[in-house]
């Protein structure tokens, strides 16, 4: 007995099983049952599940206790519907007694396979045998109508219970949060006679799934006692609502109370730092999951690399995801995606081949990766062949994300009225992003007429987003239009288009700094506008000249130089000259898209300064060495 209980590895398990075969121990029910408890507490796999059916298989004349234990390891595994059959299977022998337990574990079954016609059934069958009342089955019917989408009736079984339990009220608050019902979720809580952590966590987890991170927080707050959950589920939900900082301050407070995090809160963690671009920070925590030897599952892998990916260090992305033993969909989806995203089309293709030579099949997400990386790299016939066979190999029917990149790579490669005509095809209406992307083609291929028309599309849909005018405008100045340049400005002027403020920020010393255009407020302000004049004046020299035609203010040419001057991106740039060792690479993180001035003079500055500057704007990363850039002049 104490040997099986105190066994922790398989191998032991397995060789206890075959003394007892040899002793005839394997006919004690008592022994069999703590066996298979101990079997299923370590089962991993199928393989090690189905070991145990085999003994339970076996057994001539298991009793109620062992028939509960194998119906329960399928619900947990999860397996519900072969735990149904089991429990089906347990009733048509005799001399088995169904106590509540079976009966509460067949109804969670029934719930988690979405079974209404057996759920029906055994509800039934709890009433017959006396157990309508029972508290194991009550609760166990507030889980099942929930998931069977019926939350009045499970409110309804709750309300009829005599002495309903934490337990029972967590259940159906649980599921309230499940489907959404946020509301009903608050006034339950509100209206519970008394609550635990699991209640107050589940309200914390609720409010920040919806995106409602205040709420969330004011419920963290008020709680004193917080578990791993409450912390990993409030980071969580700074990190999905894109309040990065606040989720690594909320990570140090974490530390600062002494609450371990595990492999989960790491996941968010790490999704702050890449949405931060916050590189140092994110090795730190990476040097925090090996210290503590955190496992690295197929999760938390494919979660670093994402975030080197969108940190800029696409080599140290690309070595977490080499050292993956197991790798998933979603770990191949995001290496694919960030060489694409980097400029690194051929990879970020290679991986593709690779993944699907290794039985893993693409999603959605996959095939967004590929297209992307076609465009990159300009194949044109390639990335059609990887747009069909999405539905016809694959199964998946392109969304827009997938049109958009198609018509990136044809405008990109001067098909432009092959990117029209799919727009016209497209089973749903364009999008902006559509429009801008066939507009963006424009610029570079200097088509005002198809321009003209895409701009109108993209103005009926963002009519107030200056960005399109300034893209609209280049096009006009590129083909010395200048009636239609002036008519641009006066319709911004008449219809009070401002500016979106761009913002750029660079991590220095683990601490990230933020710049607007202009901004004064940083106290290395002096040393930073001494730089700028000082880039300014070695750009000149080298043959720059600022390209005026892209600030659409009302204003003279050198009022315009100095605007441009002081562009965020520039101001960012300077800060991490000054800040950083020579030659050191310096990343900088855009929210908007890098203007077209930055990007030429970027170009020139990575040479007079022997740098490789990384620029991610809210499409994809800018390499900048050696006088030119990975995206080819096209963004």
């Amino acid at each position: 007995m104490s040997l099986v209980q105190n066994s922790t590895k398989l191998d032991h398990l397995y060789q206890i099983h075959g003394f007892m075969h040899k002793t005839a121990l394997d006919e004690n029910n008592f022994i069999l049952a703590k066996l298979l408890r101990q079997l299923f507490s370590m089962c991993s796999s199928l393989k090690n599940l189905q070991y145990a059916r085999s003994i339970f298989d076996h057994i001539p004349s298991p009793d109620t206790f062992i028939w509960n234990t194998m119906i329960r390891a399928y619900l947990n595994f999860p397996h519900p519907q072969e735990s149904m059959y089991v429990f089906f299977r347990m009733r048509l022998r005799e001399g088995v007694f169904v106590d509540s337990f079976s009966l509460s574990l067949a109804l969670q079954a029934c719930g988690r396979s979405v079974d209404d016609r057996s759920g029906k059934r055994v509800h039934t069958l709890a009433v017959k045998l006396g157990f309508g009342l029972d508290l194991f089955v009550q609760t166990a019917l507030i889980e099942m109508y929930a998931k069977l989408g019926t939350v009045e009736f499970a409110r309804s079984i709750l309300n009829e219970m005599v002495q309903p339990d934490m337990v029972s009220y967590n259940v159906l608050l649980a599921e309230y949060v499940r489907v959404g019902e946020i509301d009903l979720a608050r006034r339950l809580f509100d209206e519970m006679p008394a609550r635990d952590v699991v209640s107050w966590n589940t309200m914390i987890h609720g409010y920040a799934t919806c995106g409602n991170v205040g709420a969330a927080r004011q419920l963290f707050d008020m709680r004193c006692e917080r578990d791993l959950v409450s912390w990993s589920s409030m980071i969580a939900g700074y990190a999905r609502s894109r309040q990065s900082k606040e989720a690594l301050m909320l990570f140090h407070d974490m530390q600062l109370a002494n609450v371990k995090p595990d492999g989960v809160t790491m996941v968010s963690i790490l999704s702050a730092c890449g949405d931060m671009g916050a590189l140092g920070m994110g090795n730190i925590v990476y040097e925090y999951i090996e210290r503590n030897q955190i496992e690295v599952d197929v999760k938390l892998g494919t979660s670093l690399v994402d975030m080197y990916a969108k940190c800029g260090d696409i080599d140290h992305s690309l070595k977490i995801f080499n050292k993956m033993k197991v790798k998933d969909v979603l770990s191949w989806s995001a290496m694919i995606m960030g060489l694409a995203n980097h400029g690194f089309g051929e990879l970020a293709l290679d991986h593709f081949s690779k993944m699907v030579s290794e039985g893993t099949k693409p999603n959605e997400i996959t095939f967004v990766g590929a297209l992307s990386a076609c465009s990159h790299v300009g194949l044109v016939d390639r990335g059609w062949k990887y747009f069909t066979s999405m539905n016809d190999i694959y199964g998946i029917t392109p969304k827009i994300e997938h049109y958009g990149c198609m018509i990136d790579l044809l405008g990109r490669t001067g098909h432009l009225e092959e990117a029209r005509k799919l727009i016209r095809n497209m089973p749903f209406p364009p999008d902006a992003i559509i429009w801008r992307t066939l507009l963006s083609a424009c610029k570079i291929h200097k088509n005002v007429e198809v321009a003209e028309e895409a701009t109108v599309n993209l103005l009926e849909l963002e009519p107030h987003v200056d960005g399109n005018y300034v893209l609209l405008s280049n096009i006009y100045t590129q083909n010395k239009k200048w009636d239609d340049v002036a008519s641009v400005r006066r319709r911004m002027r008449d219809e009070s288009i401002h500016k979106i403020p761009g913002s750029s920020s660079i991590e220095v010393d683990n601490v990230v700094y933020e710049f607007i255009a202009g901004d004064r407020s940083h106290p290395m302000s002096r040393e930073i506008y001494e730089m700028i004049a000082e880039m300014t004046g070695r750009l000149n020299l080298a043959g720059y000249k600022p390209l005026v035609s892209v600030v659409l203010q009302d204003m003279n040419e050198q009022a315009k130089e100095h605007g441009l001057a002081c562009h965020s991106e520039k101001l960012a740039l300077a800060f991490g000259l000054l800040s950083t060792a020579p030659r050191s690479q310096i990343c900088i993180v855009k929210n908007l898209r890098v203007c077209e001035d930055c990007h030429l003079a970027f170009k020139r500055l990575a040479v007079i300064y022997e740098r490789k500057i990384i620029v991610r704007d809210r499409t994809r990363f800018h390499h900048f060495f050696g006088g030119s850039c990975t995206c080819r002049d096209f963004w």
